[in-house]
């Protein structure tokens, strides 16, 4: 097949794998108000010319490019960045072309010969005088004025001066041949969402179960008392299980059996009934003003109050009679309640999102988010999403955060590896994982750096959580306090992001329901708990210290500058991170055996760390305010999980005052 003549076959200059960028740009990449992208591309051309190349970008309300020069590397990579202030969106890419004055001044420098030197200046004036064919008025006659020093017959030497200019290589550089500029054939786009987005610590409590008395369904009211309570610990979201009013209609009763009492609550996500559904409030509950008023107390106590989002319906729900189209029906005419073979979930029903009238269900469950906007909420933690079409999430989402952009939605995608990253792509700020059922050393570290080190990180956003309603892993099952407090540690400090279900996680709840399960004994999903919140070995101190070690540490704040280190001791984990500028650095060490004491040896990269290797440096434990003084790299740790199974260093280098005597910072 013969080819065409291309467009412009001046162009020489080749742009390709510019990073990061996510399946060829077909998704955004992430970032939160205030961070950097950091562009990488290869850009190469034939021949030995000069490149110039600059990285573009601007964010989706503004109309024109800025322009920021991409410095070269070695093996023809160039590299750039620019940093995201704005909510929303940001596009960016990559321009290029054959620099013919940097080539011209780079072999002036080399010429040696008189008659080889004033040919080659003649040339320069030349193309000065191109250049100022493009130019604007003034800078037309700046650029003339150049080319003619450079065509006069005044001293070689200050001919040679006017050529190396620095005002004449930047008005060279603004007036490029656009015919020789070639720009990357794509604009990449990546989403700015709000620093909560990226580091943030959730709490989740029911608030049915937030009366003071025993066996007393809770309001709004109690949860609001609770707020001092979830403050006190430090915590940035009150994550709330599904508010509506709970289907009558194949209720399930204590411990998930089929057949509920008369005063039976049932599960919150079996929602909707005569009092209304997804827009409406559960009646023991409170109101919606009430709703709204909690939303309001709550960011008095520097709390945001995340919402569930449970698209799928009781039997009961008002969709269920005003709109048949949306649920499946089985061969008898009944709708197809939610199962799992052989589980059986009577009391739900799922959209059917293969329906004829999608149309018209998209857009009422978009408008529920909406509608919960409109009360104040913004951040949403959605359940099961991987139920759902992913073209409908990807729909929504980029709707609501066009109009939005503050929103944060949080992704239930415990769910199989290629989903939960499609439903990352597709518009979630941030997603569960698998951080619950990682639990040896090797398994954490391999993990922990894919999540954190991979190209990965460019989209999904994990929040680490180490229980939920859901999931009582077996090691907080055997693991007694201790392992609540180990893995407390680990999501607090390998995660900018994390949460606990509580007041279950703080007063270490760990009976299942049977043996080898992952439920709760009486799970709070299906009846009304009472909770001894002020128990003496309640773990709230520890979790408010290590809350308000997170705040003080820019280092902990961050995902990607997570590395573990050597121990020579499996049942110990180190890992650290710290700041671009090393101004804070936190060490992490956890013993990872919720019974036994451990030590070993640990090795740090000093050098690493901007630590001289022969100057001593303090090391500050900010959980029990101790500190000691390492020399070199090795060093002896030992921790007893039944007083404290984690030290959470700050490493303080040595300095010289002016007075000329030693101290740490």
């Amino acid at each position: 097949m013969a080819l065409k003549l291309p467009e412009a076959g001046q162009r020489r200059v080749v742009i390709e794998h510019v990073e990061p960028q996510v399946n060829y740009g077909r998704f955004p990449i992430k970032r939160s108000v205030g961070e950097t992208v950091t562009v990488d591309a290869d850009v190469f051309t034939d021949g030995h010319d000069r490149i110039h190349c600059l990285l573009l970008y601007r964010n989706e309300h503004q109309p024109a490019w800025h322009k920021t020069p991409m410095k070269p590397l070695p093996n023809d990579c160039w590299q750039g960045a620019f940093p995201v202030h704005d909510l929303g969106r940001y596009y960016y890419t990559v321009t290029a072309w054959i620099d013919h004055f940097a080539s011209w001044s780079h072999d002036l420098k080399r010429r040696t010969e008189p008659d080889d030197v004033d040919l080659a200046l003649l040339t320069g004036a030349e193309l000065v005088d191109a250049a100022a064919k493009r130019a604007n008025k003034s800078d037309t006659k700046k650029l003339r004025h150049f080319a003619k020093l450079l065509h006069s017959n005044n001293d070689r030497s200050a001919r040679l001066d006017t050529a190396m200019d620095t005002s004449l290589a930047q008005l060279m550089t603004r007036y490029a041949d656009p015919d020789l500029v070639n720009v990357y054939d794509r604009e990449l786009v990546v989403v700015v969402e709000p620093a909560l987005a990226r580091f943030g610590a959730w709490y989740e409590a029911f608030p049915r179960s937030c009366s003071t008395e025993p066996g007393c369904h809770g309001t709004f009211a109690d949860c609001e008392a609770r707020l001092p309570y979830i403050a006190a610990m430090g915590f940035d979201v009150l994550y709330l299980p599904p508010v509506h009013p709970i289907g009558y209609t194949k209720r399930k009763g204590p411990n998930n059996t089929l057949i509920a009492k008369d005063h039976d609550p049932g599960s919150p996500w079996a929602i909707g009934s005569k009092e209304g559904g997804h827009l409406s409030i559960h009646p023991e509950l409170g109101t919606l003003k009430e709703f709204r008023n909690l939303v309001d107390r709550a960011r008095e106590h520097k709390l945001e109050i995340a919402m569930d989002i449970a698209f799928q319906c009781s039997p009961d729900h008002p969709y269920v009679a005003e709109h048949p189209a949306w649920f499946r029906h089985r061969p008898d005419g009944s709708v197809q309640y939610a199962e799992n073979p052989p589980k059986k979930y009577e009391d739900i029903y799922p959209f059917d999102f293969e329906s004829a009238d999608w149309e018209r269900l998209w857009t009422e469950l978009e408008n529920v988010f909406r509608f919960w906007i409109k009360q104040g909420v913004r951040i949403f933690r959605v359940d099961n999403p991987h139920t759902k079409s992913f073209y409908f999430w990807e729909w929504a989402i980029g709707r609501i955060k066009h109009d939005h952009p503050d929103t944060i939605f949080l992704a239930e995608a415990f769910t199989r590896p290629k989903v939960l990253h499609y439903l990352a792509k597709l518009g979630f700020s941030q997603s569960y994982n698998y951080f619950p059922w990682r639990n040896t050393k090797q398994e954490i570290t391999e993990y922990l750096t894919q999540l954190t080190q991979s190209r990965e990180r460019e989209y999904l956003r994990p929040n680490l959580w180490p229980n939920t309603p859901d999931i009582l892993t077996e090691y907080l099952q055997f693991g007694g306090r201790p392992a609540f407090m180990i893995r407390f540690a680990l999501a607090a400090t390998l995660g900018a992001s994390y949460g606990i279900y509580g007041p279950a996680y703080e007063l270490f709840e760990n009976t299942p329901r049977e043996p080898g399960g992952e439920e709760y004994l009486n799970s709070e999903k299906y009846q009304i708990r009472h909770w001894e919140l002020h128990r003496h070995d309640s773990l709230k101190d520890y979790i408010a210290r290590i809350n308000r070690i997170r705040k003080e540490n820019p280092a902990l704040q961050h995902d990607w500058m997570l590395q573990f280190h050597a121990v020579d001791n499996d049942a110990l984990i180190c890992y650290s991170k710290n700041t671009d500028d090393l101004a804070n650095i936190i060490l992490v060490l956890v013993n990872l055996d919720p019974h036994h004491t451990q030590s070993g040896w640990l090795n740090i990269p000093l050098d690493a760390f901007g630590l001289d290797a022969d100057r001593s440096y303090q090391v500050h434990d900010l959980l029990s305010n101790a500190r000691f003084i390492w020399n070199g790299p090795r060093n002896y740790v030992e921790l007893n999980p039944q007083i404290v199974p984690a030290h959470i260093f700050r490493l303080r280098r040595r300095v010289r005052s002016e007075r000329d005597f030693d101290y740490y910072m």
